[in-house]
């Protein structure tokens, strides 16, 4: 099992950055991905960055890439998220999650049903 826990999210002017982490625990089953994924109000999950486990490849959905950097430190089990150049349709609540199949990088960023584990998500807030 693994238990995810969201931080940094916050209010900030658009233009701004934010650092979302991800810590893990109880890591006694293996996963093949990590992502973060976002849901602003009335609207659907929708993937946002993904990495791969194996050689840490990262994916990046089209309205965030260039913006947004997903990295993970394995000392600290902790995934990140540098969110720069922040703008207002970027609001949402960001979760991360773990998935313990492999996929392509489509299916890694659009099918939540694939991932196991999730956090309870931090929100970010941006005018």
């Amino acid at each position: 099992h693994v238990q995810l826990v969201e931080s940094g999210g916050g209010s900030v002017q658009a233009g701004g950055s934010l650092r979302l982490s991800c810590a893990a625990s109880g890591r006694g089953s293996a996963h093949y991905c990590m992502g973060w994924f976002r849901q602003a109000p009335g609207k659907q999950r929708e993937g946002v960055a993904v990495i791969y486990s194996f050689g840490g490849s990262a994916f990046y959905a089209d309205s965030v890439k260039g913006r947004f950097t997903i990295s993970r430190d394995s000392a600290k089990s902790t995934l990140y998220l540098q969110m720069n150049n922040l703008k207002p349709e970027d609001t949402a609540m960001y979760y991360c999650a773990a998935s313990p199949h492999g996929m392509t990088v489509g299916q890694a960023l659009q099918w939540l049903e694939l991932y196991k584990y999730w956090g309870q998500g931090t929100q970010v807030t941006v005018s």
